[in-house]
């Protein structure tokens, strides 16, 4: 019998037997690990513990700790899934049932729609056949045998006539199921402990809207009982926090089917906000230099031709529109407008850097699927801006960008960020720029200058912009999920295209590079990130409505608008609530709209002059004079203080 050697992550080695399985080294090395054990990586790739090795090979054993061994458990727990659905709805034809950051989901095909009940059906048989300790074997299959066999079965057949070899892989779940897979999968459901299915939504086959709609299910699992339930708890705060919901409960923003999809409304309230959003960047941008600018949210095609990015990007902008002898495009990013202002004058190396920002409004196609209330829309106006400056001037210039980004954060409340340096993909020549030289280039100036300020980061290949590296700042909603809000992007690569020069010292022309930035990312996702960061109550200098007059009786009517009118006139966004109701309605009516002070005032609060205070957060704060209350919430205004 012929004999492999297996060489151990600690750099042992043993010899074993041909058919010697990963879960067989296992057991040879402790029965503890065999115990914990999830799946293996045999030189490198996934492989199930109850697969053959088939020569000589290093193994590692995964157990229940790293992500790589939770995702192929979630990845099982979606077969388990579909293995119940099928018990339960035998007419059903299964899509696919990939894992997914969050848990796992699977893509059915079924004429009648499945309800909440069914949901709780299905968990139930998940359970049930779980405790069957049914194994996950690995069958290999010819692909005529497999065409043959699916042929009834269009979303099978499909997937092998596209990705399967000559021979493919498929995994039984007990006698009765079996689906086409690549693997792996742990060794049994005995080894899934803790699950829960969370959702149905509509979704097309393979992500295409040409395609037909199948039935999503959407579930996720853990290694612990305790984990799930920690999940499921962060998924609660998640719901309570969602800016949709909350948009609606506090009059920020509508969406309506008659505007379009991706399109949403702003409110009064929600303007309130964004207003104050817009004209505090402004205020910093102008404070370091910058000079705004106003340009249009069109262009004609050849612009974005000449800047490249309708051929990298014409699939996420809008089509073009046709006007008589030419045609025109909704812009989907504003640098070609910026370079043209640059450029309409001459310049010396003197007046660099050169930094030109706008709130420029930009459209793009974002898919149907995708969009969701503020923070995914295909109208979006980006706090943006773009240095022009020398080489020697980058790492100066990215240094105050780095700085602006710090005090907004601060500012806003932000504390829970990271840096992620994006750099191209070398393999994708039809994605990015092919120009060697200049990525190094960019790339070794975005390390230098972030090893100089001392930040830490995380290199993503495969993540930049097509004409250069960039740095993105990534924020984390209340699950985890990282999203980039903040982004600085060196750029080599347009200053060529649109020949742009300077005359430098020496008399002659020279390139100036481009420093793309965009410091609170768009108007409408950072104040999706914002309401849910504070859950709507935001901190006073933000908020909609920073205070509210409430009198307990009609009598107090007149001294209460006094009280609202003085508010107002000192810049406070007040409001008064004369309704004929009773107070503690009233309190509770401005609690639920989150406002930030209630200035209650009745017969004794009219005698004296006086206003008795009480607060979203504390409670009753006591009985002040109108100035002391000015002069109070004035300071927390001016200080950006983060809570009252």
């Amino acid at each position: 019998m012929s004999s492999f050697i297996v060489t151990l992550p600690d750099g042992s080695q043993q010899t074993v037997s041909a058919g010697t399985r990963p879960f067989d080294v296992a057991k040879q090395i402790s029965p503890r690990l065999a115990g914990d054990a999830i799946v293996a990586k045999v030189n490198g790739q996934l492989w199930d513990l109850t697969r053959p090795i088939e020569s000589d090979a290093t193994v590692e054993i995964l157990t229940a700790k790293g992500p790589e061994a939770l995702q192929v458990y979630r990845h099982s727990t979606a077969h388990l899934l579909a293995a119940a659905v099928l018990e339960l709805f035998p007419e059903t034809k299964l899509g696919i049932g990939p894992p997914i950051e969050s848990g796992f989901y699977y893509d059915f095909q079924r004429e009648a729609r499945f309800t909440p009940e069914d949901l709780e059906r299905i968990e139930a048989k998940m359970a049930e056949i779980q405790k069957r300790n049914l194994p996950y074997e690995r069958k290999l299959t010819r692909k005529e045998d497999g065409l043959a066999k699916y042929s009834g079965d269009w979303m099978k057949k499909e997937l092998i006539e596209e990705r399967a070899g000559e021979v493919f892989s498929e995994y039984t779940l007990g006698p009765n199921f079996i689906d086409f897979c690549r693997g792996p999968h742990v060794p049994s459901t005995e080894k899934l402990k803790a699950f829960k299915l969370l959702s149905i939504a509509g979704a097309y086959w393979k992500g295409s809207e040409k395609n037909p709609q199948l039935q999503r299910i959407y579930g996720t699992a853990f290694f612990s009982k305790k984990d799930l339930e920690d999940y499921l708890n962060r998924l609660e705060e998640a719901k309570k926090r969602d800016h949709r919901r909350l948009g609606k409960e506090l009059e920020l923003f509508t969406v309506n089917e008659s505007v379009g999809a991706g399109l949403p409304l702003w409110l009064p309230k929600g303007a309130t906000v964004r207003r104050v959003l817009e004209e505090y960047i402004l205020e910093r941008e102008r404070a370091s230099g910058y000079q705004h600018v106003y340009t249009p949210d069109l262009a004609k095609i050849e612009l974005y031709q000449r800047s490249g990015h309708w051929e990298h990007y014409h699939d996420d902008m809008f089509p073009p529109m046709d006007l008589e002898t030419e045609q025109m495009v909704l812009r989907p990013m504003n640098c070609p407008h910026h370079i043209l202002i640059y450029e309409a004058k001459k310049r010396s190396y003197r007046d660099l850097p050169v930094r030109i920002a706008e709130l420029g409004t930009m459209y793009r196609y974002e898919r149907s699927g995708v969009l969701s209330g503020l923070s995914r829309v295909r109208c979006m106006t980006l706090n943006d801006a773009h240095i022009f400056c020398t080489p020697d001037q980058i790492k100066e210039e990215f240094t105050g960008v780095m700085k602006l980004v710090e005090q907004a954060y601060r500012d806003l409340g932000i504390t829970q960020y990271r840096y992620r340096l994006s750099l191209r993909d070398k393999a994708n020549k039809e994605k990015y720029v092919d120009n060697d030289e200049m990525w190094a280039l960019g790339e070794r100036v975005l390390r230098e200058a972030m090893d100089s300020l001392g930040l830490p980061y995380v290199e993503a290949p495969g993540e930049a912009a097509f004409y250069g590296p960039k740095l993105d700042i990534q924020l984390a909603d209340v699950m985890g999920h990282e999203e980039t809000y903040s982004t600085i992007q060196i750029d080599f690569h347009l200053p060529n295209q649109f020949g742009l020069s300077y005359v430098a010292a020496d008399g002659k022309e020279h390139r100036p590079v481009i420093i793309h930035r965009a410091i609170v990312s768009t108007m409408e996702r950072m104040v999706s990130y914002l309401i849910e960061l504070y859950a709507g109550a935001f901190p006073v200098w933000l908020s909609p409505v920073q205070a509210t007059v409430l009198p307990i009786t009609d009598k107090q009517n007149e001294y209460a608008r006094n009280i609202h009118a003085r508010l107002l006139a000192a810049g406070i966004r007040a409001e008064i609530d004369d309704r004929s109701e009773k107070v503690n309605f009233k309190i509770r009516e401005a609690q639920l709209q989150k406002v930030p002070f209630m200035l209650v005032v009745g017969t004794r609060e009219e005698e004296n002059g006086q206003v008795s205070v009480r607060n979203r957060k504390h409670g009753d704060r006591g009985v002040t004079s109108v100035d002391e209350f000015l002069a109070s919430i004035q300071r927390l205004i001016a200080d950006k203080t983060p809570s009252e």
